[in-house]
């Protein structure tokens, strides 16, 4: 390989956040790593999504969803993967792109995009604050083999993941276990979140372990709010598809340039809401300081009697019925009859009137027209009330800072696998098209298939980009680093001829014999750069060869001679 390609598909091994950032194939190649796997497979005979055979996808989307959040964790943690620095990032990858550009674009690199994050301090956000300002986190993106192997980590009792691996994982279930197309499902980077657009019904937003769907978007609920925070602020860098990528830097797009229009149309639509007494109780919901300029109407035995909006909003939170919505005449039917007044409250909109408004009018705070309207009903009762109906049009529009469409649009053999297909039809396709396609490539190193991989993209990133295992061992000797991995249990998270990199290995305390094999080298060499190793395989015994030997039992059944 050349230094360019050896750098990419040695990232395929590592998956950090930066290396995706570089390599945009490289999402895409761990989403189909994740569906070549077994262990999504296996999942369609759990008995939960066995009962939903036949149903429709939003309703198997639901009980996936379920199902990750039973089984995985959500983790962020700075030393999972180990650190790095801003320095040696910038080395590695400015002869891809300028620094200037690195640095824009990456949030540990001086990236300004969300707003809250850096009112509360990025670094201290992240946990970063206690180390020089150069350190950064590698973030590696876990398979799912690495997401389930962190029930062998202390203190984690289910598996785990960062967003972008919970973002690939999802797709690869949504597509393996609920039966969506790759079609229908648009993957999108910002350079602090990973998340994946599913185009059916009105479309659902995967975040980290969680759904969104467009009613959620706009229900004004804090957890929904925190949801909304990158695509409202940051620029989204990647949109990964099926038929390629699209990226926020690159002059050449991969993508289908009509897939990614109907994908821009179907986004633009998720974002955008009407103005109806539903979306006004969300806002007041989102923005509870307007509340108590709002009252609402009842009918009891032919008479009018009022509530503050603030009270019955109180009463939500300890009920299953919500203000607006099919069920506000229960939530209603809860409040106390001390709450009521006969007489309308001085000062306050009535909400009978504002529907009344809302069904004549439509009025839409998006437009002049709108907005004038809505101020003048406003203005007698709110103070601010050009900033409220401000504050109401942004809550009912989200523009997302997608990458610019005008881009030079080179063809691509595009995935097409159906949903139908079995696993080996898959893994059988895609080993047929490495050659004309590089993501179908690359994801054979992201699946870490070593019997038909290039062993040298594994050995540079297994020697250069494994600090965890240098960590854990510093303090003993090689002898004695030996002996500990002599001890540890001999058995990879992953099946067949699939290889952990060292820092795997050191994190689930579990390797093959060649995988020790390897991590030992890789100690040795950041101790003594200087030291000619070479790794022996020889089917169930592999030996590392430097001032001593060092043996393991391997049940890889690899023949091979690595001179490290």
């Amino acid at each position: 390989m050349n230094s360019a390609d050896l750098e990419k598909y040695s990232s395929a091994m590592t998956l950090s956040d930066m290396e995706i950032f570089i390599f945009p194939e490289l999402i895409y190649s761990l989403v189909l790593a994740n569906i070549m796997s077994p262990v999504i497979w296996r999942w369609r005979e759990e008995e939960s999504f066995k009962k939903l055979e036949g149903k429709d996808s939003m309703k198997k989307l639901l009980r996936l969803r379920q199902f990750i959040m039973d089984n995985y964790d959500f983790n962020l943690d700075l030393e999972t993967w180990g650190l790095t620095t801003k320095q040696a990032e910038i080395k590695r990858f400015e002869k891809f792109l300028p620094r200037q550009q690195l640095a824009r674009s990456n949030a540990l690199f001086g990236y300004e995009g969300d707003k809250y994050y850096f009112d509360v301090d990025i670094r201290k956000h992240f946990g970063l604050d206690k180390y020089d300002s150069e350190i950064i986190p590698y973030w590696k993106t876990e398979t799912v083999e690495a997401m389930n192997a962190f029930r062998r980590k202390s203190g984690y009792s289910t598996g785990a993941g960062e967003c972008v691996s919970l973002s690939t994982l999802y797709a690869a279930a949504a597509f393996i276990v609920c039966g969506i197309p790759l079609e229908d499902i648009f993957m999108m980077q910002t350079p602090l979140h990973s998340q994946n657009f599913i185009d059916i019904e009105d479309g659902v937003l995967t975040n980290n372990r969680r759904l969104v769907t467009k009613t959620m978007w706009f229900n004004g609920s804090e957890i929904s709010n925190k949801a909304q925070r990158a695509l409202r602020n940051e620029n989204i860098t990647i949109v990964a598809h099926n038929t390629g990528y699209i990226h926020c830097l690159y002059p050449d797009a991969t993508i289908d340039k009509s897939r990614y229009e109907h994908f821009t149309n179907r986004l633009a639509s998720f974002l955008s809401n009407d103005f109806t007494m539903q979306s006004c109780a969300s806002f007041m919901r989102s923005f509870p300081q307007y509340q108590k300029y709002y009252q609402a109407c009842r009918d009891c035995h032919g008479l009018a009697q009022f509530i503050k909006a603030e009270t019955l909003f109180s009463y939500e939170h300890n009920s299953k019925y919500r203000i607006a919505e099919s069920t506000h005449n229960k939530l209603i039917e809860e409040a106390s009859e001390e709450d009521f007044v006969s007489d309308p409250m001085p000062g306050r909109v009535r909400c009978d009137q504002l529907e009344q408004l809302i069904s004549k009018k439509h009025p839409d705070p998006r437009t002049s027209e709108g907005r004038e309207l809505l101020i003048q009903l406003y203005k007698p009762y709110i103070p601010d009330a050009e900033q409220m109906v401000a504050k109401m049009a942004d809550f009912l529009h989200s523009q997302a800072k997608l990458p610019a469409a005008e881009k030079n649009y080179t063809q691509a053999e595009p995935i097409k696998i159906s949903t139908s297909s079995t696993r080996q039809e898959i893994i059988d396709y895609l080993q047929s098209i490495r050659k004309i396609n590089p993501t179908a490539d690359l994801a054979f190193y992201a699946y870490r298939d070593m019997t038909s991989c290039d062993w040298q993209p594994f050995i540079k990133a297994a020697m250069e980009r494994s600090p965890v295992s240098i960590e854990k061992y510093k303090s003993l000797s090689i002898e004695q680093v030996y002996e500990q991995l002599q001890k540890m249990e001999n058995h990879s998270i992953y099946d067949g001829g699939r290889l952990a990199q060292p820092d795997e290995v050191a994190n689930y305390n579990s390797g093959d014999g060649i995988e020790k094999a390897f991590l030992l080298a890789n100690i040795i060499r950041s101790r003594n750069p200087e030291q000619n190793l070479k790794i022996t395989v020889n089917n169930s015994r592999a030996e590392l060869l430097g001032k001593a030997t060092y043996a393991f039992e391997s049940e890889k059944g690899f023949q091979k001679d690595f001179e490290l």
